[in-house]
């Protein structure tokens, strides 16, 4: 699994929006979605808010451990 799957599963197992996600992160819900669908990339900044937000691990967030 690769981390954009992961970002999309872990949005949807907490009942998350793109736009609520993409608040977080300080974006729109289109620049959340760029990320998601792969056509822009996840900043380092932007995979620590997730981490911290979901609670789960750098590593569980890119599929290096389940």
């Amino acid at each position: 699994m690769n981390y954009r799957e992961r970002m999309r599963n872990l949005r949807e197992d907490h009942d998350l929006t793109q736009e609520e996600v993409g608040r977080l992160l300080n974006k729109t819900q289109q620049g959340y979605n760029h990320i998601e669908a792969g056509r822009a990339e996840l900043k380092i900044e932007d995979l620590i808010k997730l981490c911290d937000y979901y609670n789960v691990t750098a590593d569980y967030f890119i599929g290096r451990t389940d």
